[in-house]
C-alpha cells in the first residue's frame, strides 16, 4: 500500500480551480479519491462534503447497533480489503476503516468540511464546471471550477428521513424518535418502546435495545425477510492460522461475493423454493411459540432487499420474550401509545419511526448544461456511471442486490481510466451518446428493488435504456468486466479536444 505522505506530496491542492472535483466524502467519495490518487498521481482534486466530518451514512446514522447490512468482506474497498473475522461490522468500525483508508492514500486533507453544493453548470465554451456552494455556519457561497465533476452523495436525503403522516402524532405523550435523527439523550432503560418498520434499521433495532427496555415491539405493517448469519468468519480464523492473512482474507471476499450473486440469482430463477428456505431459517431460530405469519411476507425474495441478522439476535430476544412482533395496521397514535386497525392498543412510552428513507439524486444539487436546467430523469446512465448527454460528468452509485461497495469500486475504477484516456489521447470532453434507435425505458435505475422508498421517488431517478451499455446490470462480473476491460472508445462516448 502507497504511504500517505508519499500520496500527499503528489496530490495536495488547496485552490479551488480543479481537474476532479468530488462531491461527498462518505465511502464512495472516498474511495473515488483514492482511486484517483494512486492511478491519477497528476490529477489535481477536492472533496466537497456537507457534513464537518467524513463518513456519509456512517457517520450520520447514530442510533443503537447502527451496522451494515452486507458482510464487510464484500462491502470493503477492494483496493484495501477489510481485515477483521467481524462478518457484520458496526457503524464506528466502518467509521474508522473509511477514517484510515483516506488517511493511508493521502486523501484526508483534500477535504473541504461544512460546504453544501447547490447547482453545478457546465460551459460548452470554458470546458469546465462551475460548482456553487454554501457554508453551511455563515450561509456565505463560494464557487470552485472543475475539469470533471464526480458525484458520490448516495440516493437519500440526510436532512429528514420518510415519516408518514400517522393520524394523532400530536396527541402521543412519549417520546417519538427517527433513527436518522437519534437523539444522545434518548433513555430507554426500562421503557416500553415501539419501533415502526420491519426492515433493516428496524431488525437492527430491536435485539440492540431489548436488553435495556421493558419491552420492545417491532410493529409492522407487512414482513420482510430476514435470515440469520454468522456473526464471526470462524473459518477465515482458522485458515488465518495457516496462511497468509492476504490470502485469507482476499479468498473471504471471492467467496461472498459468489455467494450474494448466487442468491441473488436462485431467488429470481427458483423463488418458491428460496422462500421455503428463507422461512425455515427463521422457523429454526424462533421455534413454535413465535407466528410464523410476522415472517411471511407477500412478495418473493429479492423484489426487495433481504435482512440480515448476525448469530439469530432478534430471533434470540423474540423467543426469550423481550421482544415480540406485530403485524397490523395503525389507525391513530393516542395519548399512551398506538391504537391498531384490529382494535389492539400498543402501549409505548417511546416510539421510534423506522419508516425509511426520503430519496434524494446528487444530494439535491441542480445541475445545468450553458445555463440551461438538466432533468436526470430525462436522461439514461451510460455504463452505470456517466449521463447520457452530459460531459465530464460521472456519478458513483453502488449495488442495491449486493454490497454497495462492489458498484461504487469499479465505477471509480473506471472514471480514472477515463481520465487517462483523455489525457493520454489529449482529449477534454468525453460525452456519452445515445443512438437514435436506442428507446429510453420507463424504468429508473433502481426499480429492480420494489421497497417504498424507491417507487415512491422513481420519477426523479434517470431511466434505463434496453440494452448495453444503457441498461443497469446489477451483475458484478458483468460490470466488471464492462467498466475494467471494454475498450474506453466504443463507439457511445464522443470526444472532442
Amino acid at each position: 500500500m502507497v504511504s500517505q505522505h508519499k500520496h500527499a506530496e503528489k496530490n495536495e491542492y488547496t485552490g479551488n480551480d480543479v481537474d476532479v472535483l468530488i462531491i461527498g466524502a462518505g465511502l464512495s467519495g472516498i474511495g473515488m479519491a483514492c482511486h484517483l490518487s494512486k492511478d491519477c498521481p497528476d490529477q489535481r482534486f477536492v472533496i466537497l462534503e456537507r457534513r464537518k466530518a467524513m463518513g456519509g451514512t456512517w457517520d450520520l446514522f447514530r442510533y443503537p447497533g447502527i451496522r451494515s447490512d452486507s458482510d464487510m468482506f464484500s462491502f470493503g474497498y477492494g483496493f484495501r480489503p477489510w481485515n477483521e473475522l467481524k462478518v457484520l461490522a458496526d457503524g464506528p468500525s466502518i467509521r474508522n476503516y473509511i477514517h484510515e483508508t483516506a488517511d493511508a492514500f493521502g486523501v484526508t486533507e483534500h477535504i473541504r468540511y461544512g460546504l453544501k453544493t447547490t447547482s453545478a453548470d457546465w460551459s460548452e465554451k470554458d470546458q469546465r464546471w462551475t460548482v456553487t456552494v454554501t457554508h453551511e455556519d455563515s450561509g456565505e457561497t463560494e464557487t470552485f471550477t472543475a475539469r470533471f465533476l464526480v458525484g458520490c452523495t448516495g440516493y437519500y436525503n440526510y436532512d429528514k428521513g420518510y415519516l408518514p403522516d400517522f393520524p394523532g402524532m400530536d396527541r402521543f405523550k412519549g417520546r417519538c424518535v427517527h433513527p436518522q435523527q437519534w437523539p444522545e439523550d434518548l433513555d430507554y432503560k426500562n421503557k416500553k418502546v415501539v419501533v415502526i418498520g420491519s426492515g433493516a434499521t428496524a431488525v437492527t433495532l430491536v435485539p440492540s435495545m431489548a436488553d435495556e427496555t421493558a419491552h420492545i415491539t417491532m410493529l409492522q405493517r407487512s414482513p420482510s425477510y430476514i435470515f440469520s448469519i454468522p456473526g464471526h468468519d470462524k473459518l477465515s480464523e482458522v485458515l488465518d492460522a495457516v496462511l497468509p492473512s492476504d490470502w485469507v482474507f482476499g479468498m473471504a471476499r471471492w467467496r461472498n461475493i459468489k455467494l450474494q450473486r448466487l442468491i441473488y440469482k436462485a431467488s429470481k430463477k427458483y423463488p418458491n423454493f428460496m422462500r421455503k428456505l428463507l422461512l425455515s431459517n427463521v422457523k429454526r431460530h424462533v421455534g413454535d411459540g413465535v407466528d410464523m405469519a410476522h415472517f411471511s411476507p407477500s412478495y418473493m425474495p429479492w423484489d426487495e432487499r433481504l435482512c440480515a441478522v448476525p448469530d439469530a439476535d432478534l430471533f434470540k430476544d423474540l423467543r426469550d420474550g423481550k421482544a415480540s412482533v406485530v403485524t397490523d395496521h395503525i389507525e391513530t397514535f393516542t395519548e399512551n401509545g398506538i391504537l391498531l386497525k384490529s382494535g389492539r392498543e400498543l402501549e409505548a412510552d417511546i416510539i421510534i419511526t423506522a419508516t425509511g428513507l426520503n430519496l434524494q439524486v446528487l444530494g439535491g444539487m441542480q445541475l445545468s448544461l450553458n445555463g440551461e436546467p438538466l432533468d436526470v430523469s430525462e436522461h439514461m446512465t451510460y455504463k452505470g456511471v456517466l449521463m447520457e448527454g452530459v460531459p465530464n460528468m460521472a456519478w458513483v452509485f453502488g449495488y442495491t442486490n449486493a454490497s454497495w461497495t462492489l458498484k461504487a469500486d469499479i465505477a471509480a475504477a473506471y472514471v480514472c481510466r477515463l481520465l487517462n484516456y483523455l489525457k493520454e489521447n489529449r482529449l477534454s470532453v468525453a460525452i456519452p451518446r445515445a443512438e437514435c434507435a436506442q428507446p429510453q425505458q420507463d424504468h429508473s435505475i433502481m426499480d429492480a428493488l420494489g421497497s417504498g422508498y424507491v417507487q415512491r421517488a422513481s420519477h426523479l431517478l434517470p431511466r434505463q435504456g434496453q440494452g448495453h451499455p444503457w441498461r443497469v446490470t446489477n451483475h458484478y462480473a458483468y460490470d466488471a468486466h464492462m467498466l475494467l476491460e471494454e475498450p474506453v472508445e466504443d463507439g457511445f462516448l464522443a470526444f472532442s479536444q
